[in-house]
């Protein structure tokens, strides 16, 4: 049993209360309302929608439209929004509340794509500290009227000699957000080397009247637990450990209140799951279409399992249940998890970047002049 004084749910302004504060980060061809469905099915939290830019539901893009689909079990419907324009987030935000009846909306600052950041949007952004002001006044008004909570997630800033975290928490307090997640890494980190828990510690710190969400390393629930204890963070945000791992929401579940974490599955167990979720997939593109999204997942569910190369390979090519059923029931049930591959990194990790930014970004906190409508991009990241 934890020593550590667990957070209790996780509140966003006066509408939403999360019973486990533990929040699903959207990844962009992943966390559609298939998948969330299935994380839902396992255990608490709130899980968001994949990410959507403010420009393309203003636009009425039919994408960007079709992304707003959420599953029955979802009964707070979470959106993460992008966009580098105040106006036009703003119009967006009243788009979502005022004809989609969206819950809560997360506002995207964390991107390291060089293709935003070199446009000056996503993780750069914040480095324009009355632009990140205006957008979250913007977007919050907006929500107001329909008592949605708008939410922020960022980075620790684009590099080390050039940190806006603390800043981007005041400012979140200041125009009226609902909380603040942090991702303890750099833009300039990507996804490599260690997160940076003190990070959210000094955040956390820093800020006194709204909640501090941590994120970055979460591969176990145990790990949550450990940043809690280390941080005082409110709740923790999950992307890549739950890649091919959807019952990570399950303990972490049992890890937030108090209880033992269940056993590792079988092999039996995490095939049962992938056929749930290639159901899941099939309910909403179709048996056809949604066997193909399934097959990226397939790696990730066997992720350090003995399944023989065969296999997998007709596993990444299967077009129907029949497929996927014939092909699972070659696999061996009784084969016990992994444990190897226990608080290891899923997804992607790559290397440390040079960030690429518009001429002249870090001269001044201050934008001069407009913000290049090319830096909303529907590239999901943070």
């Amino acid at each position: 049993m934890p020593t550590v004084t667990l957070p209790g749910p996780l509140r966003l302004g006066d509408s939403i209360e999360v019973a486990t504060p533990v929040v699903l980060a959207p990844m962009a061809g992943v966390t559609n309302a298939a998948f969330r469905q299935l994380c839902a099915e396992q255990g608490a939290g709130l899980y968001v929608c994949e990410m959507i830019t403010s420009r393309g539901l203003v636009e009425r893009d039919r994408v960007s439209l079709s992304m707003l689909t959420f599953a029955p079990n979802e009964s707070v419907k979470s959106v993460q929004l992008y966009g580098v324009d105040p106006v036009t987030m703003g119009e967006a935000v009243r788009i979502l509340c005022g004809e989609h009846g969206v819950d809560h909306v997360d506002l995207n600052f964390g991107c390291p794509v060089a293709k935003i950041t070199r446009k000056g949007g996503g993780a750069a952004l914040p480095w324009k500290a009355t632009l990140l002001g205006q957008i979250l006044t913007e977007a919050v008004e907006a929500a107001r009227p329909y008592g949605v909570p708008v939410t922020m997630k960022t980075r620790k800033g684009i590099d080390d000699d050039h940190l806006t975290y603390l800043d981007a928490g005041r400012i979140a307090e200041d125009t009226g957000a609902a909380a603040i997640a942090l991702h303890g890494r750099t833009a300039s980190q990507h996804y490599s080397g260690r997160a940076d828990w003190d990070s959210i510690g000094e955040l956390k710190a820093a800020v006194s009247s709204i909640p501090v969400l941590g994120n970055g390393d979460i591969w176990e629930a145990a790990d949550a637990i450990a940043m809690v204890e280390r941080t005082g963070c409110d709740g923790v945000v999950v992307g890549r450990g739950c890649l091919g791992r959807p019952w990570l929401f399950r303990d972490l579940s049992a890890a937030f209140a108090g209880e033992t974490v269940q056993e590792l599955p079988r092999l039996g167990e995490v095939m049962g799951v992938m056929r749930r979720h290639a159901e899941l997939l099939g309910e909403w593109l179709g048996e056809e279409r949604g066997c193909v999204e399934f097959r990226k997942h397939v790696s990730w569910y066997l992720k350090g399992f003995p399944a023989g190369g065969r296999i997998r390979e007709n596993l990444g090519m299967v077009s129907s249940y029949a497929a996927l059923d014939s092909l699972l029931v070659e696999l061996d049930p009784d084969e016990p998890y992994p444990v190897s591959e226990l608080g290891t990194p899923r997804g992607r990790q790559g290397s440390p970047k040079r960030v690429h930014l518009p001429d002249g970004w870090l001269d001044s906190r201050e934008l001069a002049g407009a913000i290049d409508i090319a830096a909303e991009d529907a590239t999901s990241g943070g």
